[in-house]
């Protein structure tokens, strides 16, 4: 899962969103560039709900990636 953050979204949108998923036990991995982060969530997602991250303060987009069996 990939969760797209907006352009210059607040530090503090973004910390609340790591804390979010780390006390879930998610691992991330944090992308930075010029205007956006990407944050990209580690584990099993099928148990996080898109809708209610994606109405987290500072979130564009969630992007699911699908799993290939």
């Amino acid at each position: 899962m990939l969760i797209i953050m907006k352009t210059h979204a607040a530090e503090t949108a973004l910390d609340s969103i790591k804390e979010y998923l780390i006390t879930r036990d998610f691992d991330i991995h944090q992308s930075t560039g010029a205007n956006r982060t990407i944050i990209g969530v580690i584990g099993d997602t099928g148990t996080l709900n898109d809708h209610e991250i994606e109405r987290m303060e500072g979130v564009s987009q969630v992007v699911r990636i699908r799993k290939d069996d």
